[in-house]
């Protein structure tokens, strides 16, 4: 989910496939994978708005595991299919980064950031992609296309941050260890290429994450005494929407794009949850959240087409 977060040029010769080919994409890029990709973070924009309003309080771990578990599980008896060979320890790295570590920390950090200042430290989730492709695929990222996606970062932080914000010293560092984290699996993920579809892979890692989170959340948490309707709800939702539904897009997406056209649509997910808070919530934007979603937008736009020139 990332608040929502949010990524870069050339492709990475990837480790050999099996079941489902993943394509790797060249500067003509399709631009239904650039559309189908950035469904994921813009369900993902929704997940604080989500959790302010429907999840028990305080309870990071336990949203994080019923996010992984269910939705591994139920994506798990669907494709019936478990890891082979060297994808049992690739999974479970893979399996951390994305869910493990990434959702106890984000949901840490939605419950002490607003939403704003997690989307702002979300967004510099290119710049990580960037860094990582350097040092892992030896891939350098265009000045031009880092360029778009500090505009981008300046966006998000015009539309979202308010003077009010308040920076939770706690919540801040979760969110950028979340960002990092869900960065180095981009690359890692460009560079070891698909062992199976994006349904199966994205089963595989939930199903390892919800694993992994249940003890601790156990020992940390406990289980709570009831859950009310609403709390279901919100849980339903984000397992499925911007979990079950959405992580198989995004992963579709990094085996298409390049990793920085990936991380780039991160972008999408403020605005989009701008344009909800107007249409649903009667909210009012001013004159520099507009400039801020313009900016942002024209950012994500900038940047795909500057990585496919390049």
């Amino acid at each position: 989910m990332q608040a929502t977060t949010t990524p870069a040029p050339a492709t990475a010769a990837q480790g050999s496939t099996h079941g489902a080919a993943t394509k790797t994409a060249g500067p003509g890029s399709n631009p239904q994978d650039l559309l189908l990709t950035a469904l994921a973070p813009a369900s993902w924009a929704t997940v604080y708005a989500v959790t302010a309003a429907l999840l028990p309080d305080n309870r990071p771990m336990l949203a994080a595991t019923l996010r992984a578990l269910p939705a591994g599980l139920v994506l798990l008896a669907v494709n019936r299919k478990l890891p082979h060979g060297a994808w049992w320890w690739k999974s479970t790295v893979l399996a951390v980064l994305n869910f493990g570590a990434f959702l106890p920390l984000i949901f840490f950090a939605a419950y002490r950031l607003p939403g704003g200042v997690a989307a702002t430290i979300g967004a510099v989730q290119p710049l990580m992609v960037a860094g990582f492709s350097l040092l892992v695929l030896r891939l350098r990222t265009s000045l031009p296309v880092l360029l778009a996606a500090v505009a981008g970062v300046g966006g998000v932080a015009l539309m979202t941050l308010t003077g009010q914000a308040a920076l939770d010293p706690l919540g801040v560092a979760a969110a950028l260890l979340a960002v990092t984290l869900i960065g180095l699996s981009i690359v890692l993920t460009k560079k070891w290429g698909s062992g199976e579809s994006p349904l199966v892979m994205t089963g595989w890692q939930l199903t390892i994450a919800g694993v992994l989170l249940a003890p601790f959340t156990l020992l940390s948490e406990g289980l709570p005494s009831h859950l009310t309707g609403a709390n279901v709800a919100g849980y339903a939702y984000i397992g499925i929407v911007a979990t079950a539904a959405a992580y198989p897009l995004f992963f579709r997406g990094i085996g298409r794009l390049a990793p920085t056209s990936v991380s780039l649509l991160s972008l999408v997910g403020p605005p989009v949850a701008a344009v909800i808070g107007v249409v649903a919530m009667d909210q009012a934007l001013t004159l520099w959240q507009v400039a801020g979603l313009v900016i942002a937008l024209g950012a994500v736009v900038a940047g795909q087409f500057l990585s496919r020139k390049g």
